[in-house]
């Protein structure tokens, strides 16, 4: 990649340890980092319904990569795991809108409560770590403008989007009162291999994925015109490991985003295209999803962009093609 050389030697024999990292985008870090000569430690809970899956990770050289299944809600598992550490990517949340809704304890334990105890961990036994919080677009709500920039203001509207908040803040927060050096990016929908795909918990575009190679229809939500933007996984990736090797990032808040955009609908027949075959149907708004719609969003990234130099590579038919080549091949892992 372009960019490689601005980080190039930045993680050789250094210690990374990833939280939620037998998921989606950790598992994608975590290979990115053993090229670059990390040692990794995959921190993961496994809890059916949050993503984790040790396909993710095969094929992966296991004298540089150690996994431990261990809950980030366990803080003395925490106040160990961080011990020696140079870098934390904190992963590890629970993503599902409709779950927080239903279930909002659970969301405020992993969401909230959790990161508490890993910044403590981290201030008690390795003060000098260096801290990547995932963030999210959920935070901003419905947007007053577009693209959302990061003065925008914060209004979620949903559980998930509040406890993501107090999440990042509380990054924010030990940076700033504690010297951890943490930086957060509020990333939007992000795709690719090892993504979630047997239902829509961590991303709509996963179960599409499964509906069009499985030849069933597409269930589009609502009239199909909202606007979205997307980021294929390894530019998230490599957004990740600029904002943990850069000093500049320390203290920051950075969106990620896409000069492209599109409508579902759009999007849709994209996939379709993509593939060859299939369909797609608009449908309504579930009753209980319908409250906690945000209508059209796409970011303004420029200042990610103007600091540490990011910007998306991968385009969204070329991420798609990519995607879709991944679940042919390893469909009977993801299913």
């Amino acid at each position: 990649m372009a960019s490689a050389p601005l980080y190039a030697d930045a993680f050789a024999g250094k210690r990374c340890m990833i939280t939620g990292g037998l998921g989606f985008i950790g598992s994608n870090l975590a290979r990115r980092l053993v090229d670059l000569g990390a040692q990794v430690l995959l921190v993961d809970s496994l809890i059916p319904q949050y993503g984790g899956n040790l396909h993710n990770i095969a094929g992966l050289d296991d004298r540089r990569v150690r996994v431990n299944i261990a809950d980030v809600r366990d803080e003395y598992s925490m106040d160990y795991l961080v011990q020696g550490q140079d870098f934390l990517f904190n992963l590890a949340g629970q993503t599902s809108h409709m779950d927080s809704m239903q279930d909002p304890y659970t969301d405020l334990e992993i969401n909230c409560r959790a990161q508490l105890s890993i910044l403590e961990a981290c201030r008690k036994h390795n003060p000098a770590i260096r801290i990547v919080y995932a963030s999210t677009r959920q935070i901003y709500g419905k947007p007053d403008y577009l693209p959302v920039d990061e003065r925008h203001l914060l209004h979620p509207v949903d559980v998930n989007g509040i406890n993501k908040m107090a999440g990042e803040w509380y990054h924010i927060l030990y940076n700033n009162v504690y010297g951890i050096r943490a930086c957060a990016l509020r990333l939007t929908n992000t795709y690719g291999p090892r993504m979630r795909v047997k239902d829509a918990r961590q991303t709509f575009l996963g179960i599409w994925i499964k509906q069009v190679i499985e030849g069933q229809p597409i269930q589009v939500w609502g009239d199909g015109t909202q606007i979205r933007d997307f980021n294929y996984v390894d530019d998230v990736v490599e957004a990740m490991l600029l904002a943990a090797a850069d000093p500049s990032a320390i203290g920051q808040i950075f969106n990620l985003g896409s000069d492209e955009t599109i409508n579902l609908r759009d999007l849709a027949q994209l996939l379709i295209e993509i593939h060859g075959r299939g369909s797609f149907e608009i449908i309504p708004y579930p009753a209980d999803r319908k409250p906690i719609d945000i209508g059209d969003y796409y970011a303004d990234y420029r200042l990610i962009q103007g600091k540490l130099g990011w910007r998306p590579r991968v385009g969204l038919r070329e991420g798609l093609k990519r995607t879709l080549a991944f679940y042919y091949e390893h469909r009977t892992h993801y299913w």
